[in-house]
């Protein structure tokens, strides 16, 4: 499975997860999956609570420079968590996600998530609407979180850095129900752009 068409100059090949059902459509432009039962990408800031890694995720090797994954997400939201994420990943425990999330008060929420070492866990805004645009951009070694309600106007979500990994970075797609019995997520208008994100806070 390859990356949709429009990735200028470059092939790049996106790998499922073990396990894992991603759909392709035709186009290239719009993927689907069905997360795993209690599946989940996080690492307790507690330590009481043993880390997991068992959601299904597409990924592929990121090219080198910046880049910029853009996706409409879609979730068919039932548990609470239930999750649509563009993720960065190194290992384990080096990772980032940008998530398309049920909260516990029942709401679809845009959230981010930062792993050095140990996670992190940050609410953005509230989304009152089926789909939400999410977009990762790589600007030299620093990594920016937008979200968007019509793929026009972003706002920043998180600006920052993952240190300590000697992996090389892989992007793509992520699917989690950590409480539930899984959920069907759609990723339609999918974009990678080696184009540089020249402002983080105009809203382009």
């Amino acid at each position: 499975m390859t990356t949709p068409p429009d990735v200028p100059g470059k092939a790049l090949q996106l790998v499922p997860s073990p396990g894992s059902d991603w759909k392709l459509e035709p186009g290239g432009g719009s993927l689907s999956t069905t997360a795993h039962p209690k599946s989940d990408i996080f690492v307790d800031p507690s330590g009481t609570v043993a880390p997991t890694a068992n959601a299904a995720t597409l990924l592929t090797v990121a090219p080198d420079g910046d880049f910029q994954l853009i996706a409409r997400v879609g979730v068919d939201f039932t548990a609470t968590f239930d999750a649509g994420v563009l993720l960065l990943w190194f290992d384990e425990k080096h990772w980032a996600k940008l998530c398309f999330e049920y909260s516990p008060a029942r709401e679809p929420m845009v959230v981010s998530v930062v792993c050095r070492g140990v996670a992190d866990d940050s609410n953005a805004f509230v989304v009152e609407q089926e789909t939400v645009w999410l977009r990762v951009s790589r600007i030299d070694d620093t990594f920016a979180y937008h979200a968007s309600l019509d793929g026009e106007t972003w706002r920043l979500i998180r600006y920052f850095t993952v240190p300590g990994s000697d992996e090389p970075l892989r992007v793509g797609f992520e699917a989690q129900s950590p409480t539930g019995d899984g959920c069907a997520v759609t990723f339609e208008d999918v974009k990678f752009t080696d184009v540089r994100l020249e402002d983080l806070r105009n809203g382009s």
